[in-house]
């Protein structure tokens, strides 16, 4: 059987970042629930922060700077993602809309996505079911029912605060693996053939008044 691809997310600033950690949590703990049911995964994580300026340009220009376009290729082109997110202001990060913005629109459609996001306080735990998850319905990705966030109490020393973050990552876990079995497994796009960015069955002759129909 194909090994499933997972593309992770991580839209933290700072290094090392609590967000970065969840992240890497939530990938372990997907990882091990496929295991458990005899597939195969391979993990590529992406910290935004490395992007920054190659979103900045691609917002501006209308072009994905190359590192830029290689891993928005493969975040499409997998068959899971997770996407976590630090809460600024009640909601999910610039970066991490920036990001989303540059994705083709219809190119998470349909793709299981495992939701995180963390903050100083739990007050902010909502913000995954108000901000976020609507985010990616608009997408049409489907994201599990589970959305794991974690507050700074839920990363301190006592057993009590850290099981239930684990408990939280767990169930998430299971239920992203559960969406990749059901599942097909992606195939890579090929960056130079023109169905990737164009749409299937298009060429470079639509965009000039249709040269390629006639």
């Amino acid at each position: 059987m194909t090994a499933r691809r997972i593309a992770v997310v991580s839209a933290g600033l700072s290094n090392p970042s609590s967000t970065r950690m969840l992240a890497d949590r939530l990938a372990a703990a997907t990882v091990k629930a496929l295991a458990e049911r005899d597939i195969e995964a391979e993990v590529d994580v992406f910290e935004l922060r490395d992007y920054a300026h190659d979103i900045t340009n691609n917002m501006l220009t209308g072009f994905a700077p190359p590192a830029l376009d290689s891993m928005i290729n493969t975040v499409v082109s997998s068959d899971a993602l997770i996407a976590v997110t630090p809460i600024f202001s009640t909601s999910y990060s610039g970066l991490f809309k920036s990001f989303i913005d540059v994705i083709d629109p219809d190119a998470l459609t349909g793709k299981p996505v495992l939701i995180g996001a963390n903050a100083g306080t739990p007050r902010h735990s909502l913000a995954i079911d108000y901000a976020i998850r609507p985010l990616f319905a608009y997408l049409h990705a489907e994201a599990v029912s589970t959305g794991v966030f974690a507050a700074s109490a839920d990363w301190g020393g006592s057993a009590d605060q850290v099981a239930p973050l684990g408990e939280r990552i767990s169930r998430g876990a299971r239920e992203l693996a559960d969406a990749i079995a059901r599942r097909e497994a992606e195939t890579s796009l090929d960056p130079f053939d023109p169905a990737s960015y164009l749409g299937e069955g298009r060429s470079f002759g639509h965009l000039l008044g249709g040269l390629a129909g006639e």
